[in-house]
């Protein structure tokens, strides 16, 4: 098992919610930490943890961002982190493994000077934003302002760290 970390310059966590069932409104999180355990030859065997600041949540609009902040939305005072750890790891397909939740770890690239050895990860997943409590709702002509499925879409590379290095604690920022 080999300990990986995310490459903050290579990660995105994105969302995306239908704006009165009409737009799409598109967002993400600037502040995201992981950590797995990864041996590529026994891959079945792996663990991947996640960090996401709620506070860091982008959508290009200040003022929607505060409110997503609220305890309309995230209450971020109140839960300041989303937190994902694998549970499992079946194979997917060829160079394909799915974690629970959606998450398919795919793509490996072992480049010993320069890049490192890296493997690239996707998760997509849907909430229902109800599901956790939050029931903010307003109606306008008949429509719900924000939907309630919330589509989750994750993309990154992980780099394996040298045997005895210190965690790094890197986060996208």
């Amino acid at each position: 098992m080999g300990n990986w970390q995310l490459d903050p310059y290579h990660t995105q966590v994105e969302f995306s919610a239908k704006h009165l069932g009409m737009m799409t409104v598109r967002g993400y999180f600037d502040e995201v930490t992981t950590k797995a355990e990864i041996d590529p030859e026994h891959p079945e065997a792996a663990s991947v943890e996640a960090s996401i600041s709620t506070a860091s949540i982008r959508t290009n609009n200040g003022m929607r961002d505060n409110d997503l902040r609220s305890s309309n939305f995230l209450e971020v005072e109140k839960y300041p982190v989303i937190t994902f750890k694998s549970t499992s790891v079946e194979p997917a397909g060829t160079d394909r493994f799915r974690l629970t939740g959606d998450l398919t770890m795919y793509g490996e690239f072992n480049d010993p000077g320069m890049m490192g050895h890296r493997i690239a990860y996707g998760a997509t997943t849907k909430i229902n934003r109800k599901d956790f409590g939050l029931s903010f709702n307003a109606i306008l002509d008949g429509r719900l302002v924000v939907s309630e499925d919330i589509q989750i879409i994750i993309e990154g590379e992980i780099v394996e760290q040298p045997e005895g290095a210190e965690a790094a604690g890197a986060s996208s920022g």
